[in-house]
């Protein structure tokens, strides 16, 4: 068999992700086929630690926090994350694989608090690490988050799952010659206006020298050829 060309990693999964067809919430064969992936790539050797965004929940209730004060707003964004960790983990250990939820904001009686040494050690023994509540303050993205538990943990890489196996020349919905680019640098992505995460993670991983690969979650496959270092989605490097 090849050796993967990462050890360990940390994927970003919007909680958009998780709908599929629906309108919010989490769609179970979804989260299962999102499992199915993330155990090939757990059985190839690979430490693995996943941040997960909480936009299908909280776009439920979107409507109702139009007008609230946006910390209280980015506290329950937190809350909704925390909701995914629990249901990702929970199909993570129905398919045999064990996984750990840590929380930057103290809920004890749900979920373990993040520490780092512990998810260090939890990594090494080979445990799936779901990092919940982004980085536990407001005014930060689940983007900065994945950023951040990237360096911490020393991971080689942060792969950016979204709907897009890339990062385009421009929208591939709205203008069919867009093409995808295979590699490009963090400057040439900065000059070129190409929105690959927010400016904060984006600004972070540029400083921290960690690449960044954007691909889709929905290609079936995609996330195990992208470990195996083959020609998938878009690296953005330094």
């Amino acid at each position: 068999m090849t050796t993967p060309a990462y050890k360990r990693v940390l994927l970003k999964l919007s909680g958009e992700a998780l709908m599929g067809d629906d309108a919010y919430g989490i769609n179970r064969a979804t989260i299962e086929r999102m499992v199915a992936d993330v155990s090939e790539v757990a059985k190839l050797g690979v430490e693995l630690a996943i941040v997960i965004g909480g936009g299908n929940i909280f776009r439920g209730v979107a409507p109702g926090a139009q007008g609230m004060d946006r910390a209280t707003a980015d506290y329950m964004g937190m809350l909704a994350t925390v909701m995914n960790s629990l249901a990702l983990a929970d199909a993570m250990r129905q398919a045999g694989l064990t996984a750990r939820v840590m929380s930057a904001i103290g809920i004890e009686q749900v979920v373990e608090p993040y520490v780092r040494p512990k998810a260090l050690q939890y990594l090494e023994e080979g445990k799936v690490v779901v990092f919940a509540a982004g980085t536990g303050n407001p005014f930060f993205t689940t983007d900065t988050a994945a950023a951040l538990r990237g360096a911490e943990i020393g991971a080689e890489i942060v792969l950016k799952a979204t709907k897009v196996d890339g990062v385009y020349s421009a929208d591939p919905n709205k203008d069919a010659s867009a093409t995808r680019y295979s590699t490009i640098t963090f400057d040439e992505a900065i000059a070129k206006h190409l929105q690959v995460m927010d400016a904060t993670a984006f600004a972070l991983c540029r400083d921290q020298r960690l690449p960044i690969k954007v691909f889709s979650i929905t290609k079936p496959g995609a996330l195990k050829r992208l470990i195996m270092g083959e020609d998938e989605g878009t690296l953005v490097h330094v």
